[in-house]
């Protein structure tokens, strides 16, 4: 991709359309810029992961392992966006995604079978893990939203499915690895009980 922004600002947006890598404009609100919006915010909360995880990794050598498979899908949300933005582009592939399920099976080995629900928290990494984790699955839905209405070429879509995956495991890995307890979900008492 040799296409690089030589001026942020163009005023081409000011009436509320967009332009895409093949030429097209479309609204500001069309289903392919809010899926791509969405991988954005993933990809900058994945980052705002990442930088907790770096600054606690030296207390808690463990998260180094989490920093290594977590830094590569900044790349890979990156080009996800690309594709969604240029529908011919096609960056991912199958490999990655394998490398995901590698990482969620091995770490589901050292943690075990979960027996509760857990709730966002314990520590703010864990929390954080947990926000990546629930905009992983926004920005499926907006993709899912985009490819009934344009159906979507390769393998994004899984890509995107595993890697809310992956970051459920990792808000897991990550209480292990920093020795804080999970926070499990509490049943709400009977009405009267």
């Amino acid at each position: 991709m040799g296409f690089r922004l030589s001026k942020i600002y163009t005023r081409t947006g000011d009436k509320g359309e967009t332009g895409l890598g093949d030429g097209r404009r479309v609204p500001k609100d069309h289903p392919r810029i809010e899926a791509i919006g969405e991988v954005d915010s993933l990809n900058s909360q994945v980052g705002v992961l990442l930088a907790g995880l770096v600054a606690q990794s030296v207390e808690h050598p463990g998260l180094k392992e989490v920093i290594d498979v977590l830094a590569p899908c900044q790349h890979r949300l990156f080009d996800l966006g690309g594709e969604l933005a240029m529908p011919e582009y096609q960056a991912l592939n199958a490999l990655e995604i394998e490398r995901l399920e590698a990482a969620i099976d091995v770490w589901n080995e050292e943690l075990g079978p979960l027996e509760n629900f857990i709730l966002p928290g314990g520590s703010a990494l864990i929390a954080q893990a947990h926000v990546c984790r629930s905009l992983a699955r926004s920005a499926e839905r907006r993709c899912q939203h985009l490819n009934a209405l344009e159906p979507l070429a390769g393998v994004g879509l899984a890509y995107i499915n595993r890697l809310s995956d992956l970051l459920f495991v990792v808000a897991r890995v990550i209480a292990r690895r920093q020795g804080v307890a999970e926070i499990l979900w509490q049943a709400a008492g009977k009405p009267g009980a």
